[in-house]
């Protein structure tokens, strides 16, 4: 096997309609995969599935929300049942907000780690629990941030869920290695995606600062994720368990 060819892989990836989850999963799709994806917007699912049937792999997208169990237990048997099954999930389905710490409240708080946090485990455990049951090994990536390693003022909660799933794989990373399934964490820095619009194309203070703080000197745009995500996804790396692979374009070096 190549590495880098995912010919006859099925790759899930939830929030999989826009942003870093719609370019995981185009670049998955190049690389062979058939693509399920995941997202509450109707609209953007047709969108996203269109597009990704266009480059002629098998595609299926599914009404999810990640935060809901019936509905990631629903959605997980439809994906099986279309595809056939899963050897690589995403949890990259997620949701941001700024709000000072003093001013938060347990209702912000809890909104933000339904999504990223419930959302993930939910996610990765229906996943592993088709893996095991399947008996072929897999993939598991959960997709968190630099802000779960950096200082994050205003997103305690957002940075609270992405510190969370980097305990949460390296747990699945001990725990599921006898059935051959390997546990990573896509660490993405600061990136143009819908949920950050607000800020970068509205530019200002933090956008200056974050780009001088980055020796690459710009924000990433999703697809910079793409060839991290085949990596990840690739079943030849058998021995890479239970890392935190940052793209970051250097931002956490400074």
């Amino acid at each position: 096997m190549q590495f880098g060819d995912l010919q006859g892989r099925v790759v899930l990836v939830t929030g999989g309609n826009s942003g870093i989850g719609l370019a995981i999963a185009h670049a998955c799709a190049a690389a062979g995969a058939d693509i399920a994806i995941w997202g509450t917007n109707p609209a953007k699912n047709a969108a996203a599935e269109a597009e990704l049937a266009a480059t002629g792999r098998k595609v299926f997208a599914a009404i999810a929300d990640v935060g809901d169990e019936s509905a990631v237990v629903d959605a997980m048997a439809a994906t099986v049942d279309a595809l056939g099954a899963v050897d690589c999930c995403f949890a990259n389905a997620g949701i941001g907000g700024f709000t000072p710490f003093l001013e938060m409240t347990l209702t912000e708080w809890r909104r933000v780690i339904r999504v990223n946090l419930d959302g993930a485990f939910l996610t990765l455990r229906e996943a592993a629990r088709h893996m095991v049951s399947r008996g072929e090994g897999g993939s598991l990536v959960a997709i968190s941030s630099v802000s779960a390693l950096d200082g994050a003022p205003a997103m305690a909660h957002y940075a609270a869920a992405k510190a969370g799933v980097l305990s949460l794989m390296r747990a699945l990373a001990v725990e599921l290695a006898r059935h051959r399934i390997r546990c990573n964490s896509l660490l993405p820095g600061w990136v143009e995606t819908d949920m950050n619009a607000g800020i970068w194309k509205n530019g200002g203070k933090l956008v200056d600062a974050t780009t001088r703080r980055t020796p690459v000197r710009r924000w990433a745009e999703p697809s910079d994720m793409g060839a991290a995500a085949v990596f990840l996804a690739d079943p030849s790396y058998l021995f890479h368990t239970g890392d935190q692979l940052v793209v970051d374009g250097g931002y956490t070096v400074f």
